[in-house]
């Protein structure tokens, strides 16, 4: 199985090349790749060292599966090449998640759809991955009519830039704002650029994205995104409607017998999700389940989970991971 990596050098493309080893994909010939500028550069996967190479000469080596973390306009250029050149393309970046003719996919949930002609796959947003990991089982039972949702989101959702700028204000250095303003002891209610609605584009996102992936157009979202000044993880204030009324014992059995979703919710423990604990760990953490006591049908949860890893990284690996078992590749 021969895996390009594009992105390899970025924040995400690292955490990348971490699951493939930690999970021990099947990877025979690896093929980092990223920018002109680090080109020729060395990385270590599993004790052996690679060259990185440019975008042209990875797509002239014809990798099985690649996956991207490069950012929209790389995947936009690059990923159709690839594709052309026989690669299945994972792709982690907003370009063709809203795309008709692209699946867009969180295996727990729909990673059934896929067939050998997806060369094309995209990787959602990482604050809507941990919400539909938990909202796509409740579906099933009660149907979702309305989410309400807050998120409390890491600065490594930015990068590398904006972990350095956090660091310089700890330090009292000035350096390179990745934000407009500080972010230590701060909160900044704006994730990516405003659109005409005055909503972020982080925000329709979490409405987009989730309509997409539970195949429920009806189901109505609302967000508002918050930069906090945490590495650990995001984190999720979810408030949802349900058609059907529910029993909150039940919803936390079903979380619990959830692929991949962990219930932390013992107020009596002090038991709850939080991005210090979730740092590092592919699963998505629930708790803070209670009724919405103000509205029928409604109920509260707290939602955590590592963005680079769940959020990105080992949501990607976890595709390609089912597209070898299911010999789509």
């Amino acid at each position: 199985m021969k895996v390009a990596v594009v992105g390899a050098t970025g924040m995400v493309g690292e955490v990348m090349l971490q699951v493939l080893a930690e999970r021990n994909f099947p990877v025979t010939e690896l093929i980092p790749v990223a920018s002109e500028k680090s080109v020729g550069k060395e990385i270590e996967f599993k004790g052996k060292k690679y060259k990185v190479v440019g975008l042209q000469t990875a797509v002239d080596m014809k990798a099985d599966i690649a996956l991207f973390s490069a950012g929209g306009e790389t995947s936009l250029a690059w990923a159709p090449k690839f594709a052309e050149a026989g690669t299945t393309v994972i792709d982690n970046s907003s370009a063709w998640r809203m795309d008709p003719t692209k699946k867009l996919i969180v295996p727990e949930i729909n990673a059934s759809e896929l067939t050998k002609e997806d060369k094309i796959i995209a990787n959602p947003n990482c604050s809507t991955i941990q919400m539909v990991m938990v909202l796509a089982p409740l579906h099933k039972k009660y149907n979702i009519k309305r989410v309400i949702v807050s998120t409390y989101q890491s600065i490594t959702g930015t990068g590398v830039k904006a972990v350095q700028q956090l660091e310089n204000e700890y330090a009292g250095v000035q350096g390179e704002m990745a934000y407009k303003y500080q972010i230590h002891r701060n909160a900044i209610p704006q994730c990516d650029s405003f659109e005409d609605n005055g909503y972020t584009k982080e925000e329709m996102k979490l409405v987009r994205e989730t309509q997409k992936i539970i195949g429920d157009k009806s189901i109505a979202v609302t967000a508002t995104a918050i930069r906090i000044p945490v590495v650990g993880g995001h984190s999720e204030a979810v408030n949802v409607e349900f058609s059907n009324d529910f029993n909150v014992s039940e919803i936390r059995e079903i979380l619990h017998n959830t692929d991949g979703v962990v219930v932390q919710d013992n107020n009596d423990t002090y038991t709850y999700p939080m991005p210090l604990f979730a740092q590092g760990k592919d699963e998505v953490f629930v708790g803070r389940i209670r009724r919405d006591e103000s509205q029928p049908n409604s109920l509260n949860m707290w939602i955590v989970a590592d963005n680079l890893r769940k959020g990105a990284a080992t949501n990607t690996v976890q595709i390609a991971e089912y597209l070898v078992a299911n010999n789509l590749v």
